[in-house]
């Protein structure tokens, strides 16, 4: 082995095992017993009930130690450790042989006060919900029977696996669109704002999902901050996050509408079983088909009772057709008295009426005869036939001044059986008075 040096320096070479269990032993002697300050963070609790988690400086330095509290210990705290509690802890350094890490065993612990993170996560609530950004009367009822839904988280993410497959067990039917985003460090809030404004403006989904596994409260930071929660609050679409596990709270749950204690337990809220569906249906279908049932036997049961009275419908008919009779009869009397009600009047009228006409007739025939004899009387014809005669020129003109004629006209003369042609040799003016 070149360039470890001779064999003397082999001899005093360290098994991995013996030089951990000799650095284990020299900070055990060194730090007995030591007392820590520190900031909380990735706080977990086995099943076998150790508790471990990490301490690190409140003020931000870059410093952090891993530290175990067995179970025994663990037992007797009077308070829940969680992530970003500021705490003072008493134990010893020790060496974790397996992986050959730097831990304190902690013995006793007491907290000394929330630390930076978790100060300005209540800061930051605080002011939010002065805004009313976590009214409950801003909550919108996701819909009951969505087509799309919309899912914002890291596609390598866990959460995003866990979401996807409880979507496909619980409702296949259901189309997925994922909204790829950042999900922890610096530029995670930002790419968060981005994703929930662009399923905004597509506006293609019907609900979204906010998701993301578990962390510390580091690791889950992006979801407190103050533009991812504002964008939350803002988004036309409801929100259902399901961020952390059942334990952490966000500041973007507080504003989302509806919070899942899991990401899988948000993809259970904003999709409704296809198997319960099915089931419900087919509960209200029977219901249904119960309730017609009953329908039409209450209907049976009822006309089972009206039929006693209605009677054959022969005997109806007879009776209905000897009523119609009785009204025809009372119809027809009814027009015979209306019709000799109206004949007397008319019957007076047309006396009256013949009365007039004859006394008209009278007095025009009487009249008339009068104008017979004045006409007769006047007849041209009456005079020629008693011996008189009527004169007129060529031209049918009567003549009955002399002045009328010249020598040499002819003159006819109308007499009452024909007529006559006279030669006018001369005229003679009538005498003077």
């Amino acid at each position: 082995m070149s360039g470890l040096g001779d064999a003397g320096a082999l001899s005093r070479s360290w098994t991995v095992a013996a030089l951990v269990l000799a650095v284990s032993d020299a900070l055990a002697s060194r730090f007995p017993s030591c007392q820590v300050r520190g900031e909380l963070a990735g706080v977990s609790r086995a099943p076998s009930g150790h508790c471990y988690f990490t301490l690190k400086d409140a003020d931000g330095a870059a410093a952090a130690l891993r530290c175990a509290m067995f179970r025994r210990a663990a037992s007797l705290l009077d308070f829940a450790p969680r992530d970003g509690l500021q705490v003072e802890v008493r134990g010893r350094l020790a060496v974790y042989e397996p992986r050959g890490e730097l831990q304190l065993v902690v013995e006793a612990m007491r907290p000394l006060g929330a630390g930076s993170l978790h100060e300005r996560f209540l800061a930051l609530k605080a002011k939010l919900e002065a805004e009313g950004l976590f009214d409950a009367s801003r909550k919108r009822p996701l819909p009951a029977f969505p087509a799309r839904i919309g899912v914002v988280s890291s596609l390598q993410a866990a959460a995003l696996h866990d979401v996807l497959v409880c979507l496909a067990r619980r409702a296949p039917q259901l189309e997925i669109v994922v909204y790829p985003s950042l999900v922890q460090g610096a530029e995670a809030p930002a790419a968060l704002v981005s994703a929930l404004q662009l399923a905004a403006e597509r506006r293609e989904v019907d609900t979204l999902i906010l998701a993301r596994g578990g962390g510390s409260l580091e690791d889950l930071w992006a979801f407190n901050d103050e533009r991812v929660v504002r964008a939350v609050a803002a988004s036309p679409i409801p929100v259902v996050c399901g961020v952390g596990h059942e334990t952490d709270f966000t500041l973007a749950e507080f504003a989302a509408d509806l919070r899942g204690a899991t990401p899988t337990a948000a993809a259970e809220l904003a999709a409704p079983s296809a198997q319960a569906l099915q089931v419900q249906l087919q509960g209200l279908a029977a219901a249904m088909a119960r309730g017609a049932e009953r329908t039409l036997a209450l209907r049976a049961q009822r006309l089972d009772r009206l039929l006693p009275r209605l009677g054959p419908p022969a005997a109806r008919l007879a009776a209905q057709s000897r009523s119609l009779d009785g009204w025809a009869a009372r119809l027809r009397a009814a027009a015979i008295r209306c019709a000799a009600s109206r004949s007397r009047p008319l019957q007076g009228l047309s006396e009256r009426w013949r009365a007039l006409g004859a006394s008209q007739f009278g007095s025009r025939r009487h009249r008339l005869d009068r104008l017979a004899t004045a006409l007769r009387a006047l007849d041209p014809q009456r005079v020629v036939e008693r011996g008189f005669a009527v004169a007129q020129t060529a031209a049918g003109d009567l003549v009955t001044d002399p002045a009328q004629l010249r020598p040499g006209d002819w003159l006819r003369l109308v007499l009452a059986r024909g007529s006559t042609e006279l030669h006018v040799d001369r005229t003679r003016e009538p005498e003077s008075d």
